[in-house]
């Protein structure tokens, strides 16, 4: 009897048993492979009670639902919990930002998350930077803009379209208030600081948000063709002048950047407050 007992099966291993192993303890195999139960420990979601933005990783966003939140249209890769998923209304927020969508021909509009449960949101792979506004103002690309929190105010503005500009124009959305907002790039993006006395010159497909009360000026240099951007059109650039920040990428967003028409971390979510951009 004591050696059948020894051949009985190991007991069985629940899967909160497989998440709750620490993922530092855990490495692939000499083949690169992982065992189930390894595997389920790295990818098991990390809880981080209290915030409603946390990355679960540098590309993945969890979002804590309780009552709405504002997402991408789009982003969504998953959920759980009771929520319902609505385009933004034509006329949210007003005619007059009705009366922009229509002249940006904006195609990545934004959609609203409601109910109570948790949103796993992400774009094309793209790196996600949560960052928690206190009362400051930012403007973001549309198409760069993954999620905010209801509290964040939000408004669609224009700048100065440019004849033969490809469809779509240039766009951006100004967030501002107090709250969190993810922010979308292209691998790590870098900053950099506008001076009065030191404009900067970005290439508009690869820039991603601007401090509020900078207002950019889009001209047109064909003698840099060759140096911004791609494709031996005329060279669009935006110029930044006065004090504050600029934010760019390392790629060049063709198909669903600001000139185009198309559609294309920080762990633990705790956020970065936007002086931590100069870091």
């Amino acid at each position: 009897m004591g050696m059948a007992g020894n051949l009985l099966p190991p007991a069985p291993v629940c899967f909160s048993e497989m998440t709750n192993m620490h993922p530092a303890n855990m490495q692939p195999g000499s083949d690169g492979t992982y065992s189930l139960r390894d595997f389920l420990a790295q990818t098991a979601e990390r809880d981080n009670p209290g915030e409603v933005f946390e990355l679960e990783s540098s590309k993945m966003l969890e979002v804590k639902v309780n009552g709405r939140v504002w997402s991408k249209l789009g982003a969504m890769v998953a959920y759980k919990g009771q929520l319902s998923f609505k385009r933004e209304g034509t006329l949210e927020g007003g005619l007059m930002k009705a009366l922009k969508r229509a002249v940006s021909q904006e195609m990545s509009p934004l959609a609203k998350i409601e109910g109570w449960g948790v949103a796993y949101l992400a774009d094309q792979g793209k790196e996600i930077q949560i960052l928690r506004l206190a009362g400051e103002s930012l403007n973001v690309n549309g198409n760069d803009l993954l999620a905010f929190e209801d509290s964040v105010q939000y408004d669609i503005t224009m700048q100065r379209r440019v004849a033969g500009m490809a469809a779509g124009g240039l766009f951006s959305v100004r967030v501002q208030g107090h709250g969190m907002v993810a922010v979308l790039s292209h691998g790590k993006p870098l900053t950099l600081r506008v001076t009065p006395h030191e404009p900067i010159f970005t290439d508009p497909n690869a820039t991603i948000a601007w401090s509020g009360n900078l207002q950019p000026q889009l001209v047109m240099d064909t003698s840099l063709r060759s140096i911004f951007g791609r494709g031996g059109g005329e060279s669009y650039q935006m110029v930044f002048q006065g004090d504050g920040f600029v934010v760019v990428q390392p790629y060049e967003e063709f198909d669903a950047g600001m000139l185009g028409g198309g559609d294309s971390g920080h762990s633990g979510g705790l956020g970065r407050t936007l002086g931590d951009l100069f870091d």
